[in-house]
């Protein structure tokens, strides 16, 4: 092919449009991709660089600031699979989604509405949209495999996100990551990665709906861990749904994380030599917490796997229970069935999200592209942990190796008490085993709420959470 013959290089696609807070304070947003290169050498003879993705970002930038203080804040979601729409739309950008809540859900098409609490006021905001997210896709000729797993994921996003800083000339403001659920792993991991790699040392990290260990939420043969850490959520859960009458949540919640930290281990590991009697007051103990029947809690050997509860608790009521947030109910086809076939508060939220989204983008920010936009896509299945062959999940190591060797580092962990995905009970666990000595335990700040998964589709959670991430931002402590 001749040189005038070969398609044109992909090219940075970006849209800047002007906007104003309710603050009156003005800010700049700019949406659309860029594209990621790769320096390609062949016998050690350095060829160029070769366009390998293209992805989405929108940023917020406030207008007559000094960049050399103000901070700056890059923000993903999860999944695997997950655009970065929910944080972007539903606690940190300037506009946010309106569809209720649980029980008093609005009518589609939703709305969408101004953030008078957006983290703009104190932080300049990048939201990234993993390959094959969005409307990021791998560039044209290349695979999209390479990044559907731990490290490529890693390195992409890493690479994101020193190019942004790099072009906009941030590398003396303040910087900060925001991930949730599975984000709070690619955050993590950036943490020692961005130090690592680039020397990029960062001024904090927001884990929302954190998971460090994978050991602390999955439902393996052989590990009971995840038994025990998820029955606080399950009492929360039972607790909204009034099935422990008028006792305060604190109180149940305390109980529940005392038996889950002593007794319960003990009895799972016991198996078969518990004596009837033990075996009897365990199964009367867990019924009560969870608000199972002792039968089914008899049944399945005192183990209640999340699926399951999520289908069982309110089976009587024929209704399920949401798994990102258990305060949300649906029905099944099958009022039987072992387990649900659909997790009603992931379908309470998706339409509102994708219609916000995608008008928003077209409409408010005038960027265009037929593509559909992948809230959460199947696209990136199977996720590749090659890395972890042979041992399970975790990045706790990671996350302590960063805080160790910059001791500035900062971490805030959110939690959501009904939150099914990612318990609050296993977080702790999990931050109460990383590996920083005791003077660094002061960098870390727990913060809990009374909604899910997504904490900030509840708006009392949403105002908290919104003056809890500034206030961390900040550096103030509380």
């Amino acid at each position: 092919m001749s040189e005038e013959s070969k398609p044109a290089a992909p090219a940075d696609n970006l849209i800047t449009t002007a906007h104003s807070l309710p603050s009156g304070k003005s800010y700049s947003a700019t949406t659309g991709t860029m594209v990621l290169r790769e320096e390609v050498f062949t016998d050690g003879k350095f060829e160029g660089l070769r366009p390998k993705a293209e992805m989405f970002v929108t940023s917020y930038t406030l207008n007559g600031t000094d960049p050399l203080s103000r901070p700056v804040t890059f923000a993903f979601n999860g999944g695997p699979g997950s655009s970065s729409v929910w944080l972007h739309l539903g606690v940190l950008g300037p506009r946010r989604v309106v569809m209720g809540d649980a029980g008093a859900l609005l009518p589609p098409p939703y709305g969408l509405t101004d953030n008078e609490e957006s983290l703009l006021a104190v932080s300049d905001l990048v939201f990234i949209d993993p390959v094959s997210t969005g409307f990021s896709r791998a560039a044209e000729g290349e695979k999209s495999e390479p990044y559907h797993g731990f490290t490529g994921d890693l390195e992409s996003v890493g690479e994101m996100i020193r190019l942004w800083t790099t072009r906009n000339g941030r590398w003396m403001s303040p910087k900060f990551l925001a991930g949730e659920s599975y984000g709070t792993v690619r955050a993590a991991g950036l943490a020692d990665h961005l130090q690592s790699r680039y020397g990029m040392f960062l001024n904090g990290v927001m884990l929302i709906s954190s998971v460090l260990d994978f050991a602390t939420i999955r439902f393996t043969k052989g590990n009971d861990l995840a038994y025990s850490l998820y029955l606080p959520t399950y009492a929360a859960i039972a607790h909204y749904h009034g099935l422990h009458g008028d006792r305060p949540l604190p109180d149940l919640l305390r109980e529940a994380e005392e038996y889950a930290e002593r007794e319960y281990p003990w009895v799972l590991a016991r198996g078969n030599r518990l004596t009837a009697e033990e075996r009897s007051a365990a199964v009367t103990r867990i019924a009560r917490l969870t608000g199972l029947s002792e039968d089914y809690v008899d049944r399945v050997e005192l183990r209640i796997e999340h699926h399951r509860f999520f289908t069982e608790v309110l089976r009587s009521q024929r209704r399920t229970v949401g798994r990102l947030d258990g305060r949300f109910t649906g029905w099944d086809p099958d009022a039987g069935a072992e387990r649900f076939s659909a997790d009603p508060s992931m379908n309470a939220i998706t339409g509102p999200y994708s219609a916000a989204l995608n008008h928003y983008l077209r409409t408010e920010l005038g960027y265009a592209n037929d593509l559909p936009y992948e809230v959460l896509t199947s696209r990136v299945q199977p996720w590749s942990y090659k890395e972890f062959e042979g041992a399970h999940v975790t990045v706790a190591d990671r996350l302590g190796a960063a805080m160790r060797t910059n001791p500035h580092l900062r971490v805030h962990v959110a939690c959501g008490y009904h939150d099914g995905a990612t318990p609050y009970y296993a977080a702790e666990h999990a931050f109460a085993h990383l590996p920083v000595p005791e003077e660094l335990a002061a960098n870390i700040e727990f913060k809990y709420y009374e909604a899910g998964h997504m904490m900030y589709v509840h708006e009392l959670s949403r105002l908290r959470q919104s003056a809890d991430l500034t206030a961390f931002v900040l550096g103030e402590q509380g």
